[in-house]
């Protein structure tokens, strides 16, 4: 019998060391937690990409605050099924699916049109959108598609709204970038993959490592405007962005267990800054530390040259 008890008294204290174990885990990976306090009431806020992952939780996040949401999505039915969704999570919050094709530079114009028509004012604009290690293929235009979709759409959407962003200031530009940009490389003079050259998760970093210079260019261009511009990383978050990769078994059964230990739902009050890298609800340092500083300039012009402004 005493053997029994010591037995179950073993097992409840390594479970209950296990408990602590993981709670200590969560609490120093899982960051600060998202703490609505209204400020999204009446605001316009377009989310590109929201029709899954990060771009679906903010949407619902913002919904509850009472904004009007306007879906950005390439599929206009899985837009319609994200909407409804949100719709069974929350009534609060108007709305909205629009369709935007990122790896379509006609598709970008048009969308901006509708927007520009349809709403008084952008209150925000979150460049949200991404492809992740996708096998080699080319948008539209005939751009590397992470590049073309990651970068140069955001690039071509963000400017054809600028002129309603500073009308509407003070407003802001939310660019989502990720930690791996510090593996990526912005060559300007081979800017972009080709299928002989191309190496999928390269492609990736190199899209969000262009992303972070844009948001410098930008925040220097929007000086004085009252747009702000802000650059961040959400950390390591449960999505299908990584649907083109594959995992071992063994892998996901080892990793599963322990996603919800690392969500992280950023929430700043960024008002009155603006050109700045953010992470885990704090400024933090760029991925790519120190950046060249005259990169910025030169990819901008590049650019705009390329998706034609």
């Amino acid at each position: 019998m005493s053997q029994v008890i010591s037995d179950n008294y073993w097992k409840l204290v390594t479970v209950g060391a296990i408990g602590l174990s993981l709670y200590a885990l969560r609490r120093y990976c899982g960051g600060k937690v998202f703490n609505p306090r209204g400020l999204a009431n009446g605001k316009t806020i377009i989310i590109t990409g929201a029709n899954a992952g990060i771009g679906k939780e903010t949407a619902y996040r913002l919904a509850q605050q009472r904004a009007r949401v306007i879906l950005a999505c390439r599929d206009l039915d899985r837009g319609e099924a994200a909407l409804q969704d949100i719709r069974r999570w929350t009534k609060e919050g108007d709305l909205v699916v629009k369709q935007l094709d990122l790896a379509s530079f006609k598709s970008i114009r048009a969308f901006a049109e509708e927007i520009k028509r349809s709403e008084p004012k952008i209150d925000v604009l979150i460049n949200n959108a991404a492809v992740f290690g996708c096998p080699f293929s080319r948008t539209e235009d005939g751009l590397e598609m992470q590049m073309g979709v990651n970068y140069f759409g955001h690039f071509l959407l963000t400017n054809l709204l600028t002129d309603t962003l500073k009308s509407s200031a003070p407003s802001r530009v939310v660019i989502v970038s990720s930690g791996l940009a510090k593996n990526g490389n912005v060559d300007l003079n081979n800017l972009m993959m080709n299928k002989e050259n191309y190496k999928k998760n390269s492609g990736y970093n190199d899209s969000k490592l262009a992303c972070d210079y844009f948001s410098r260019e930008l925040a220097n261009r929007m000086e004085g405007t009252g747009v702000g511009v802000h650059c961040m990383s959400p950390g390591m978050v449960r999505t299908d962005l990584g649907r083109h990769n594959s995992f071992p078994l063994w892998m996901k059964l080892l990793i599963a267990p322990f996603w919800f230990l690392l969500v992280k739902s950023p929430y700043q009050d960024l008002e009155g800054e603006t050109g700045k890298f953010y992470r885990n609800c704090g400024e933090g340092k760029w991925p790519k530390d120190p950046m060249d500083s005259s990169i910025g300039p030169r990819l901008w012009e590049m650019s705009a040259k390329i998706v034609g402004l």
